[in-house]
């Protein structure tokens, strides 16, 4: 069976911090690199076009539908989508080279570990993180979520757990993890409101409650000391903030 040949997408906006060392990695097993940029103002473009890879500047258009184009604009038959904080640890770079050469046949899936101000998390509801990120082009697609973007997978197609790890450099202080919490909690609070799903002025309340106890209790995040505390305590405010959001939105449309 011939080598099978990849195309790594990735989607940039500001992340001259981290796009170098995920480009490092990637080119070790990918036969095309793409990456779609949404009109960066930092040095991301600059170190993008320093490597070996084809940058295109485009209009934001959401992360589905800009991970969706990006996977249309590949060369090849097998796709690896990455964020640019994310990147191949040396034993995941070695398990793809080998699976290319035995020719991929299936979707396949990694295990995500987090760097939080630069401590690995590994519970907190963080840790196992299977995330499918090799697939083939013509058979799957993300879906259009505005948040938290999933991709559709063929019913009967299978997916294979890989034992390389995704090495994903989150947040490199509290503060800029409250912004982006608070981002995506909106962000999903609009996603909440098109379905028609509901909040009262307790809700909030209730689901700060609710998230602290899972994360820090039940998920242990207290064995990942203040950095296991400090995720569910923030993670805790942004689900109140999501609630918040939603009670307002439905508010406004009901007049």
């Amino acid at each position: 069976m011939p080598t099978t040949r990849i195309s790594a997408v990735i989607i940039t906006f500001n992340e001259e911090q981290h796009i170098s060392r995920c480009l490092q990695t990637v080119l070790q097993v990918a036969d095309e690199v793409i990456v779609l940029d949404s009109r960066s103002t930092d040095r991301t473009p600059e170190i993008c076009k320093s490597f070996n890879v084809t940058f295109i500047s485009t209009d934001w258009k959401g992360f589905s539908a800009t991970k969706n184009e990006g996977n249309q604009m590949a060369s090849h038959e097998y796709i690896l989508s990455l964020d640019a904080d994310e990147c191949l640890d040396g034993e995941l770079i070695r398990e793809i080279k080998c699976l290319k050469e035995q020719g991929l046949e299936a979707v396949y899936s990694v295990n995500r570990l987090t760097n939080y101000c630069g401590k690995w998390i590994r519970f907190s509801g963080w840790s196992p993180d299977w995330k499918v990120r090799l697939f083939p082009k013509n058979l799957v697609k993300w879906n259009d979520a505005i948040v938290h973007e999933e991709l559709e997978l063929p019913q009967q197609i299978e997916v294979v757990a890989l034992k390389g790890r995704l090495l994903h450099y989150s947040y490199s202080s509290t503060a800029q993890h409250r912004q982006r919490a608070d981002k995506y909690s909106m962000l999903t609070a609009q996603k909440y409101a098109s379905q028609g799903r509901k909040s009262t002025i307790a809700s909030p309340y209730f689901a700060a409650i609710g998230r602290f106890a899972s994360m820090y209790f039940l998920k242990m995040g207290f064995l990942d000391g203040k950095a296991g505390f400090q995720i569910a305590w923030i993670s805790a405010k942004s689900n109140a903030l999501k609630y918040k959001e939603l009670h307002r939105l439905k508010s406004i449309k009901n007049g």
